[in-house]
């Protein structure tokens, strides 16, 4: 029997996906509706942040018409690594600017609300969407976590 390696990797998979998502002029919502995740989700681990489920995996790579072996690339736990310097990019850097400028009120408030404790990013869910404005449309960025307290012993 003879035992076929995978060559590809997590930025091949993540390169093919982005791939067929701009030649099939793709959106990331359309996609996520193929594979029945939500948008923010899938974007992730297209991008290599979370393991996708055998059968979405399976499914995404039937959507995207990618190689079989991209599936088993998709359901690997992945090595969560980014830049730990403030990014240049304009919208990721806002992000920054909101965590920096707000996340202190923010810490103090779950606080409050809740005790000495996180909002998980592991039990976690995000949206993001348009909300029509007069004065400029609006990005409405909703986040839910688990609430986790901290022990004491």
């Amino acid at each position: 029997m003879d035992m076929i390696v995978s060559t590809l990797d997590r930025e091949d998979v993540t390169a093919l996906i982005l791939q067929a998502k701009k030649k099939g002029g793709l959106t990331w919502e359309g996609i996520a509706e193929m594979i029945g995740m939500s948008p923010v989700w899938t974007h992730s681990a297209a991008m290599g942040m979370n393991a996708m489920p055998a059968e979405k995996a399976d499914a995404l790579v039937a959507a995207l018409d990618l190689l079989p072996e991209a599936s088993d690339v998709l359901q690997e736990s992945p090595t969560k690594v980014w830049a730990q310097t403030v990014p240049t990019d304009p919208c990721i850097y806002r992000f920054y600017e909101i965590v920096g400028v707000y996340g202190p009120t923010l810490k103090a408030l779950i606080h409050e609300k809740f005790g000495d404790g996180i909002m998980s990013a592991i039990d976690f869910d995000m949206t993001v969407t348009r909300v029509e404005n007069p004065k400029g449309d609006r990005v409405k960025v909703e986040m839910s976590g688990k609430y986790l307290a901290y022990n004491a012993w």
